[in-house]
């Protein structure tokens, strides 16, 4: 059992703009369940945030966490204009596909959870559930624009204590999370190059995506035409997912719920065993399928 609450690293091949690419992704509990929980990531960050949520949930469920191409542990574009939800959705498709199962729960967190309502959104969705982290059917432009000042922008670091650093600051928003924490996510968010320098695990170039923007995002087409059951998660000080945007998509749904939690803003890093057991718990009054 103990090797079942372990990551598992896999890797998928993946096809698109005339080149493969590798898609990678770990793995938590037993790799047969068929009850599967599929958790992606925000814009700059990779599969292995959800650790903490993963291994929570593995004794119930088969979790996967892919790196979005750009990300992680996952290939870079030589072409940044590839980098768009067109790809990252064709990517899921596989990932999908692999996994094997008639539908999945989906964990997002902000661009996570957006790929997650293009999902769900789609007529015979292959979702069992939707759990939104820190992002709805209105992405404000103030918000996209403060992403794009520090998004591509990472300066390299002599020492891993200094990345660790820098990443705790431009992250402070996930919430008090303890120096070892904030490690364990700097060890899967840095990585150190050839010449020694400690530099962010992400291509600068998703930054382009940030470029050009001059309104707010409006999903709520999307939103409309989810139907899975759904729960929504806000950090109280996020200026990405407002009090205002949720009452919009409970007006639409009034059967999901929103949990506001203290402390944090954009977006909750599912670290807190108050934030892991809302998942938890929603997760287990939905386990219907499709």
């Amino acid at each position: 059992m103990s090797g079942l609450t372990q990551p598992r690293q896999h890797y998928l091949a993946a096809v698109g703009a005339g080149r493969w690419h590798q898609l990678a992704y770990v793995e938590w509990g037993d790799p047969a369940n068929p009850d599967v929980v599929v958790c992606v990531h925000g814009l700059t960050r990779c599969g292995r945030d959800f650790d903490a949520l993963a291994r929570a949930l593995s004794a119930r469920y088969r979790v996967v966490c892919p790196d979005v191409i750009g990300r992680g542990r996952s290939d870079w574009l030589p072409d940044p204009a590839g980098y768009g939800y067109g790809r990252y959705l064709a990517d899921i498709a596989l990932l999908l596909a692999r996994i094997d199962v008639p539908a999945v729960h989906w964990v997002g967190t902000s661009m996570g959870g957006i790929l997650g309502m293009m999902v769900a959104a789609m007529q015979q969705a292959p979702l069992r559930s939707l759990v939104l982290n820190d992002v709805g059917s209105r992405v404000p432009l103030a918000s996209l624009q403060f992403l794009a000042t520090y998004v591509g922008k990472a300066p390299s670091f002599d020492t891993f204590d200094g990345i660790t650093a820098y990443l705790s600051e431009v992250n402070a928003s996930f919430g008090r999370l303890s120096a070892a924490q904030w490690r364990t996510l700097a060890e899967h968010t840095a990585r150190q190059d050839s010449d020694g320098r400690w530099r962010v695990r992400y291509d600068p170039a998703i930054a382009l995506a940030l470029q050009g923007l001059t309104s707010d995002v409006d999903l709520r087409p999307l939103w409309q035409a989810t139907r899975v059951p759904g729960l929504i998660l806000r950090g109280a000080n996020s200026g990405l997912l407002t009090e205002d945007i949720i009452a919009d998509m409970q007006s639409v749904r009034p059967d999901v719920q929103a949990i506001t939690f203290a402390d944090c803003g954009h977006a909750p890093a599912l670290q807190d065993p108050a934030q892991i057991d809302a998942i938890t718990r929603f997760l287990a009054t939905h386990p219907g399928t499709v």
